[in-house]
């Protein structure tokens, strides 16, 4: 059995019986849910080093179940879906989802998505622990912790804070941003971007790092003094 295990959660049998043959045929193993609850359970019970998760599922949708999940755990979220709008997609990302695949889809395209946030998971764990003022990033553990207090971060927001912290004092652009979390030749709306940068300094600033994170306008983002 793969090493990789994917948590697949979709009501359409089809649906996810395509995707566990194309993940499978990538290499990876597989485990399959058919609602939100079941799958809520599943997640909470083994390990999976991601989930694809449709959001229009029976008794728990997919935007439920990550907001439960988020609670304990950040492993990465792959959502699929039927929706097209933008405000789903943005809700999305600020529930903790890492990306976003619209149905009808090509399996390939999908496995390659899984690819690269597994990529960049596996890139984390040779980072080091990064401290600015009483924040404390260590991405290859994905850990955070202001003043010894831990936050749980989602992937993207991890990608994002440890790329900031990495030139504390030099402002990011948001290409720089969108590249930090999705990779190059991504496109990516803005309002994503903003949901995610939005997301982090919400979490920072409550758990007692209100100036975290600085808008240079016009120019992008840096970290501030995290002095509390």
């Amino acid at each position: 059995m793969s090493a990789t295990t994917i948590l697949i959660v979709d009501d359409d049998a089809q649906i996810r019986d395509v995707l566990r043959i194309a993940l499978e045929q990538a290499g990876f193993g597989t485990q399959t849910a058919g609602d939100g609850a079941e799958g809520l359970a599943k997640a909470r019970s083994g390990r999976f080093d991601l989930i694809v998760l449709d959001i229009g599922l029976p008794e728990m949708d997919g935007l439920a179940m990550c907001r439960a999940l988020r609670m304990t755990d950040q492993t990465p979220v792959l959502f699929l879906t039927a929706r097209e709008d933008e405000i789903d997609r943005v809700l999305a990302f600020e529930l903790g989802g890492d990306d976003y695949v619209t149905k009808p889809f090509s399996p390939r395209e999908l496995v390659a998505r899984v690819r690269a946030i597994l990529r960049r998971s596996t890139a984390a764990q040779q980072d080091k622990t990064r401290r600015r003022g009483i924040l404390e990033v260590d991405a290859g553990r994905h850990y955070c912790a202001i003043a010894g207090t831990v936050v749980a971060l989602t992937g993207r927001e991890m990608a994002l804070l440890d790329h900031l912290m990495q030139r504390p004092e030099q402002v990011a652009p948001r290409p720089a941003l969108t590249d930090a979390m999705y990779g190059t030749n991504i496109h990516v709306s803005d309002r994503t971007v903003d949901s995610h940068l939005r997301n982090l300094r919400a979490k920072l600033a409550d758990a007692g790092c209100a100036d975290a994170i600085e808008t240079v306008h016009g120019v992008g983002v840096r970290m501030g003094l995290c002095r509390g």
